[in-house]
């Protein structure tokens, strides 16, 4: 494990076996998070990106299972944990802010009751010391007049206003870690930079440390120290996030970028990366990106590439050694 890692992913393999043989979705995935780093997990759908988090969390749904490799949270191990292990992890240790906040949040439940009842189930506390931490909580996430909505129903809260409960059920037992899978995604412009705003003030003020799944650039730009770029369920570029914005040595993180409109250059028409992300069932061979590199050559059909130093950054591309060799 890195000296100084919250958390530690090594060699993650995600596998989800069928009748006509084992698809795997995320293979050989490494990454690691620091204490109060937000780390930026990029790519387009089907890039493996929610289920490495999935994995992290221990939320991968049967038959899917991990096949391979290593998950530790502050050194300890907790991908072999038996489920009761890891569900008391979940919360306490890890929290979880997810696309749809209605997906997290009972409707049959005021969100009050929902605060105070997973405080209490991870945090030795009275009832009296869970409400007053679920509505300081509810203050601290921006939620206006907490005490008249803490009685409230989810419904009764717009889908900004939820997902913020959500960030604030998430951080309810003072979380290491908070996994946040797309969490601006169902949400207007405006709402998306209140709560960006607000995940990096968290990380700033609580020393948590977030893992942000998106496949939003711009959002990534806004809020992460470092971004990995996944691709076919492999990272192919990892590094400093303005380092991968403005250098990018990966053709295809090279491709994501040259696909955000800008207002400081003016472009007839955005670039495009002809092509799709193959499925599961049909990964070339070799580097997983070369049918649709328009810099490919024939390496790139025959060896995977691993990711290697490249600049700032490090990318699983054969073009850094050709270019390093020129």
């Amino acid at each position: 494990m890195i000296a100084g890692a919250l958390l530690a992913v090594e060699g993650l393999r995600v596998e989800f076996p069928t009748r006509q043989g084992t698809l795997v979705a995320v293979d050989g995935v490494s990454l690691t998070i620091a204490p109060g780093e937000v780390l930026g997990v990029v790519g387009e759908s089907g890039a493996g990106k929610s289920l490495t988090g999935a994995a992290v969390i221990g939320l991968i749904d049967p038959p899917g299972r991990i096949g391979a490799g290593e998950i530790r949270l502050d050194g300890r191990r907790i991908d072999n944990l038996p489920p009761e292990a890891l569900r008391r992890i979940r919360g306490r240790e890890i929290g979880a802010v997810f696309q749809d906040p209605l997906t997290s949040l009972n409707p049959l439940y005021t969100i009050g009751q929902q605060l105070v009842e997973t405080i209490t189930t991870h945090l030795d506390l009275t009832p009296a010391a869970a409400r007053a931490r679920a509505l300081e909580l509810l203050g601290e996430v921006g939620i206006t007049a907490p005490k008249r909505r803490f009685n409230h129903y989810p419904h009764q809260f717009s889908g900004g206003m939820r997902q913020r409960v959500v960030i604030a059920l998430a951080l309810a037992a003072k979380p290491k870690l908070i996994i946040a899978d797309e969490p601006t995604t169902a949400l207007d412009v405006s709402i998306q930079a209140q709560i960006i705003s607000l995940l990096k003030g968290l990380c700033r003020d609580h020393g948590t440390a977030v893992m942000l799944i998106t496949h939003d650039m711009g959002v990534i730009a806004e809020t992460a120290d470092r971004v990995a770029v996944m691709y076919a369920g492999r990272i192919v570029e990892v590094g400093p996030v303005a380092d991968v914005i403005h250098r990018p040595q990966h053709p295809y993180t090279h491709g994501l970028m040259g696909s955000i409109p800008t207002i400081a250059a003016e472009r007839e028409a955005l670039e495009q990366i002809d092509g799709t992300m193959p499925r599961l069932t049909a990964i070339p061979g070799g580097c997983a990106f070369h049918p649709r590199c328009p810099h490919a050559f024939d390496r790139c059909r025959r060896d995977r590439p691993e990711l290697m130093a490249a600049g700032a950054t490090r990318a699983a591309c054969w073009l850094v050694l050709r270019q390093a060799a020129a």
